[in-house]
């Protein structure tokens, strides 16, 4: 804990409530992404702002069941293998499925759900937890025959 107090201290004496601000924008900036999203599949948007129910609308998006949400409280697990499975379903469930896409919205991820949710280009093309959708096969490039 003191720990913690220390980095706060630091922060603040370097930024001021500016860092609050910051905080509190990106918070915005998610809520908003996440609450076009749920209305873009079809949930109802106001979920992005009540604690649990949002977890569970997001895991029903994705196809999984309501109990899954228990596996992001596990310690490591959760948060590192679990948490970022669960964001990729959410760019396969809106037909993003390329390399890009996935690392973006790991890395990016509350900018990449608000780009997903205020996108026109992205329908909700369903859930895809325990279905077996192929990627698509990538075009074979033509080889000219060497002598």
């Amino acid at each position: 804990m003191h720990y913690l107090m220390e980095l706060h201290d630091f922060f603040y004496h370097k930024m001021g409530n500016a860092l609050y601000y910051a905080l509190i924008f990106l918070a915005i900036i998610g809520i908003v992404g996440q609450w076009r999203l749920y209305e873009k599949a079809g949930q109802p948007g106001i979920a992005a702002i009540v604690p649990f129910w949002n977890v569970i609308v997001f895991l029903k998006i994705v196809g999984r069941p309501a109990s899954h949400a228990w596996f992001f409280l596990v310690p490591i697990w959760g948060q590192l293998y679990f948490m970022p499975k669960v964001w990729i379903e959410i760019c396969r469930a809106f037909g993003k499925n390329s390399l890009l896409d996935h690392v973006l919205v790991i890395v990016l991820n509350g900018l990449y759900i608000l780009n997903l949710g205020l996108s026109y280009e992205a329908k909700y093309r369903g859930p895809v937890y325990g279905s077996h959708i192929p990627t698509p096969p990538r075009p074979l490039a033509h080889r000219t025959a060497v002598a």
